[in-house]
């Protein structure tokens, strides 16, 4: 029997997501290929809400998707401000500096976020030519306020990337309303396929600051040239090619896009945000804490907890051996003093009460007893059946 998977990914999947990638092998040129990638194409793009937007998916990971990202819309000497809310917003400055940006950070102590305040102070210098910001931080469990952000770029004209790895599918996006020019992410997380895919939705204003730069993308692989005719062309029902399509990944990720817009954007946004309330219900119950430090700053998809006073980070190794996968710290300055346990995709209500139970117990046993047997599950139920 195989344990509960929840770290913050790669996730759980649905069984037709994995029947789909155990389909015979398509070639890239196979007509149902061709329908399949296509209409793949029109559903990230609903799933982004972003009818305007030009998507992309390639073979790849997250890290990729940022790349792609940067690489189009960088060039060197271009001013680009990071607000930082932890180790993958470290990861795209460290991308924008290779592609040549200056780059200045908003930062807030590890378990907070910028406000737009502090954002718009920096970005009313002048100046910049690019924004970036993570929706979800996966080493801290962060939520960005990505719309407010958002406003305070477009005010100063600054294009904008918003990281959605963590957060795609789990929390409460809305690419074109919002004015989001690139909203990147991977396949792994709350998008409900296994690792592999690097997606993007991209804005006309985007494209269109892509087309004007002076130099070549340094990045063959990363260039929108080479990807833009290959979308185009599969998005109308034709054959193209520049480098060999992950066929069977896109075909599950055909049905697991199928699967989220089946359920309704709105409601699976509010199905995150009510399993996270009960695993908060719960860590509270637990004597907990958690390490974003307000509830407007924590996110649906993923919690971020620290050991209680004598836990140390056997407290994993203990919970799965009730069964259930979580995953240690990240963030440099904090990675032995946290765990972290994943939320998105398909977790139901029975999934947060085994891994609440496991973690109970797996506390328990190593001493942690500030509340009764019981008392978190219960405090989950309760918020559960509200």
């Amino acid at each position: 029997m195989r344990d509960l998977l929840m770290i913050p990914g790669p996730v759980d999947v649905d069984a037709e997501v994995l029947q789909a990638l155990s389909a015979p092998v398509l070639g890239h040129l196979d007509a149902g290929f061709i329908a399949t990638f296509g209409r793949a194409l029109k559903r990230l793009r609903e799933v982004s809400l972003a009818p305007s937007a030009q998507p992309f998916v390639v073979s790849g990971s997250g890290t990729l998707a940022m790349e792609l990202a940067v690489a189009n819309l960088v060039e060197p000497g271009d001013r680009a401000l990071v607000v930082n809310t932890g180790y993958f917003s470290d990861r795209m400055a460290h991308i924008l500096e290779r592609h040549g940006a200056k780059v200045t950070h908003v930062r807030a102590p590890p378990g907070g976020a910028p406000d737009a305040g502090q954002v718009e102070a920096e970005l009313r210098k002048g100046g910049f030519k690019l924004m970036t910001v993570t929706h979800v931080d996966t080493s801290t469990a962060v939520l960005a306020p990505v719309e407010e952000l958002l406003k305070v770029a477009r005010h100063h004209g600054v294009l904008s990337v918003v990281d959605g790895v963590c957060a795609t599918a789990g929390e409460s996006f809305q690419q074109d309303a919002w004015g989001a020019d690139v909203y990147l992410t991977a396949s792994q997380k709350a998008v409900g396929v296994p690792p592999g895919l690097a997606l993007l939705t991209v804005s006309p204003r985007a494209l269109d600051a892509w087309r004007k730069r002076k130099a070549p993308v340094a990045s063959v692989y990363a260039d929108w040239a080479e990807w833009l005719p290959v979308m185009e062309a599969y998005e109308a029902g034709k054959p193209s090619y520049f480098a060999t399509p992950p066929t069977s990944l896109i075909c599950a990720l055909d049905v697991s896009l199928g699967h989220i817009l089946a359920e309704g954007m709105e409601a699976r946004f509010e199905r995150h945000r009510r399993m996270a309330r009960a695993f908060r219900a719960a860590w509270s119950a637990l004597g907990l804490r958690l390490l974003p430090t307000s509830d407007a700053v924590a996110a649906n998809t993923l919690s971020a907890l620290y050991y209680p006073e004598g836990v140390d980070a056997s407290l994993v190794g203990r919970v799965k051996a009730q069964g259930v996968a979580i995953a240690g710290g990240l963030h440099p300055e904090l990675k032995t003093r946290y765990f972290r346990v994943g939320h998105m995709n398909r977790v139901t209500a029975a999934d947060v009460l085994t891994t609440v139970g496991a973690i109970e117990r797996a506390l328990h046993a190593g001493g942690h007893r500030a509340s009764a047997a019981g008392t978190g599950v219960a405090a989950a139920q309760a918020s559960l059946s509200v």
